[in-house]
């Protein structure tokens, strides 16, 4: 057998403390697949007086994790610290300019950095493995880049956040309003304190770019996402999608158009038949839509300790295995400009929910306009009547009904008109509610 792969494991948190146990107890398994035994030479954590329940006899503390990715007792540096810069980044450049192999669960360094950093791992002969960067331990990284490499892809879309698809789960199946499944899923620990990473969509966004830059073999463009969060979605939309036979997911979408790559995350409303529907709580799931291969979805733990671990020591087992693959699934001198699509000629339906006052004339009005910008529906559901304390003089109330208008095919453009002017003529009260319909495969 080979000569033992060294590791030098940089974060002793809750994924890296995983890793180490992964290894501990499927050492073996993985020396006898890959023909390499593993171990882990080196950690690097700032307080390396903590007792983490880890048995690491054996391996060297660094302080400084620039230190050990330069170290030569390493062969491969396994970056689980955190963040788009700082130690993160010094780091994870410091191992590939020292002809280091490098491991990574970065999505949000590789989202900023990612091609500039895979360039610099193909001049230096080593590989760049993110497998767990996106979708926890769902193998998603490995099908873009290996396993479809016969297939061009139209379509990559999925639900890449946990913790989104928590708080949606726990809205529909007990009535809760927003604010109470986030504070649980706080509790729980599923969100963190300042949740606005995950409930606005960014972390999403960061997985995606990944994504989209693996599926249409151009330079990731993480600022070029168009990002909404489902901090407006309430109770009343979970209870109508649910009566039209459709379930509302944060998704995170891209695909090609014929003005370019078209990459969104936004909540969206999926028919209950579709595969993506059908996935629950802090579960992940990715399709992909191939030319040959068609439609295929995978789905799994898209966060935790273990799972990722699990994404970790699949990268580490390639390196043992002695693949070399370009990072981003080509070369980086290959790899084409991002061209961003015009978000809005995205076409599509969309759910639309409105307030109404009950005045003669606003529902005439509200299909006038929508007449006018060439928009033709395929319902209209009245909801319940609600009064309103009156702002006149006397107080009096005003009754509103809920009414939810479902397009048929459209562009966003013409329904951003469309509502623009009916909120123009004053035949609503407050903000329209607009929610995508995705076309998706049953």
């Amino acid at each position: 057998m080979a000569k033992a792969l060294r590791l030098g494991i940089a974060g002793l948190g809750t994924v890296g403390a995983s890793v180490v146990r992964l290894l501990a107890k499927q050492g073996n398994r993985i020396a006898v697949k890959t023909g390499r035994a593993v171990e882990v030479a080196a950690v690097s954590a700032r307080d390396p007086s903590r007792d983490r329940g880890l048995d690491l006899t054996g391996a060297t503390w660094f302080t400084d994790p620039v230190e050990m990715a330069k170290s030569d007792g390493i062969d491969v540096f396994v970056e689980l610290i955190g963040g788009d810069n700082g130690p993160a980044e010094a780091s994870v450049r410091a191992a590939l300019e020292s002809g280091k192999h490098v491991v990574t669960a970065n999505k949000a360094l590789l989202a900023k950095h990612g091609v500039e950093l895979a360039a610099l791992a193909e001049k230096n002969g080593v590989n760049l493995n993110y497998e767990a960067a996106v979708a926890g331990g769902i193998p998603i990284v490995k099908t873009l880049r290996e396993s479809m490499a016969g297939n061009e892809i139209a379509r990559v879309y999925g639900i890449l956040n946990g913790t989104c698809n928590y708080i949606l789960t726990r809205m529909e199946a007990e009535g809760l309003s927003f604010g109470e499944c986030l504070a649980d899923a706080q509790r729980l620990g599923y969100a963190e304190a300042d949740p606005t990473f995950d409930i606005e969509g960014f972390d999403t966004a960061h997985k995606l770019a990944l994504l989209t830059s693996l599926s249409f073999g151009t330079k990731i463009s993480s600022d070029d996402i168009y990002v909404e969060g489902i901090t407006s979605i309430t109770t009343a939309d979970i209870q109508a999608a649910d009566e039209l036979g459709y379930r509302i997911k944060l998704l995170g979408v891209a695909q090609r158009t014929e003005t370019g790559i078209e990459q969104r995350v936004h909540p969206t409303m999926v028919p209950k038949s579709s595969a993506i529907a059908r996935i629950d709580g802090v579960l992940n799931a990715v399709a992909v839509d191939g030319d040959f291969v068609g439609e295929i979805v995978l789905a799994g733990p898209g966060a935790g300790g273990n799972a990722t671990a699990s994404s970790v020591a699949a990268d580490i087992a390639d390196i043992a295995r002695g693949d070399l693959s370009p990072a981003l699934g080509v070369p980086t001198a290959e790899l084409e400009d991002y061209v961003r699509a015009r978000m809005r000629l995205h076409e599509g339906g969309y759910y639309i929910r409105l307030s109404v006052p009950d005045r003669p004339g606003a529902f005439a009005e509200i299909a006038r306009s929508m007449a006018d910008a060439g928009i033709s529906l395929e319902s209209i559901v009245q909801r319940r009547r609600e009064q309103i304390a009156g702002d006149d003089a006397e107080g009096s109330p005003e009754v509103r009904q809920t009414v939810i208008l479902i397009t048929h095919e459209t562009t966003e453009v013409a329904v951003r008109e469309a509502l623009e002017a009916i909120c123009a003529k004053g035949v609503v009260a407050g903000s329209p509610q607009m929610i995508r319909i995705e076309k998706l495969s049953s």
